[in-house]
């Protein structure tokens, strides 16, 4: 994983909000950089309201950023990324339904998609190719599976169908947003092992957008976690959850503890104060909730330092190891 694919440069994204008298701004993504390799799964996690779901928006080009730059397979990408960057940098959503309509049999949607980003196969050749994407995502037989409805699929079936979508545009990064939010656990982790195969496999890379700590752990190679549109973590998967570094990371960590990791004396506060993201100003966005910030870090924003060889935190209480 040394060659970059992706490279996003302090993209920000705001909303306007209030009504005609008293206007403001939603920071929902603010300042963000981060890259992505080749053959690699990133993992943006962080509580509802972080700026995730944002993130994949802007790259999509369903949002199109307040500033900053997207640098994707060595190209500057535009406000709104043409047929070529979507096909190569497709979304597979939260709820299959954003991109499979429930009202046509499911092989229509895989010959649009093989239509639109492969005009050179014929009509047999496309029905043989979304054979082989059905199949490629574990459903089988794939040409019974292509004349179902979306509504004879199970939850974790529609979800491998939409990554079945996004492979027939043949990605080289694909955009996976809380895709296994929706499905039962007992049934995830079959869905976290299609993503994973892709990587070893077909060399894919995903940006995987989740809230679950435990599915990033198990799938992702490195992690980012997002706090109020702000990045205040990152490093590799392992090392973020095992020996998280800042108050917000360990704040969710406590929520989900590791059973094989002894108890901590160390004692995690949540001061229950929520983020202020409408004009927010200068300051750590966390600080109303640390129970370690001080009157700098409310008038100070603090900026990503390195804490360890492969892990960066943004904030004045943590210090190089």
């Amino acid at each position: 994983m040394t060659e970059t694919i992706l490279s996003v440069q302090n993209l920000s994204r705001h909303f306007r909000v209030g009504g005609f008298r008293s206007r403001g701004s939603l920071y929902a993504t603010d300042d963000v950089s981060f890259e992505v390799a080749s053959g690699e799964i990133l993992a943006l996690v962080g509580e509802s309201g972080s700026g995730k779901s944002t993130i994949a928006r802007v790259l999509a080009g369903l949002y199109p950023p307040t500033s900053g730059h997207v640098i994707f397979e060595g190209k500057p990408v535009g406000r709104r990324p043409g047929r070529a960057v979507r096909g190569r940098m497709p979304i597979v959503f939260q709820d299959p339904f954003g991109s499979i309509n429930p009202v046509l049999r499911v092989g229509h949607s895989l010959d649009r998609s093989l239509t639109l980003h492969r005009r050179e196969l014929s009509r047999a050749q496309r029905h043989d190719e979304a054979v082989a994407l059905v199949e490629r995502v574990g459903l089988t037989p794939g040409a019974d599976v292509l004349h179902r409805y979306p509504h004879e699929l199970s939850g974790g079936q529609r979800q491998r169908l939409g990554f079945a979508q996004a492979l027939a545009s043949r990605p080289a990064l694909i955009l996976a947003d809380e895709p296994v939010s929706m499905l039962d656990v007992s049934i995830r982790i079959g869905l976290l092992n299609v993503m994973g195969d892709l990587r070893d496999r077909d060399g894919v890379s995903l940006l995987y957008i989740t809230h679950d700590l435990a599915s990033a752990r198990y799938v992702a190679d490195r992690m980012i976690v997002l706090y109020a549109g702000r990045i205040v973590e990152e490093g590799l998967s392992e090392e973020v959850i095992t020996a998280p570094r800042h108050p917000y990371t360990k704040l969710l960590m406590s929520t989900a503890p590791d059973p094989r990791l002894p108890l901590s004396d160390e004692v995690v506060a949540d001061l229950g104060e929520p983020p202020k993201v409408i004009d927010p100003g200068p300051g750590c966005r966390f600080a109303p909730r640390c129970p370690l910030a001080t009157e700098h870090c409310r008038t100070t924003t603090p900026v990503m330092v390195r804490v360890s060889a492969t892990q960066r935190a943004a904030c004045f209480a943590v210090h190089p190891e």
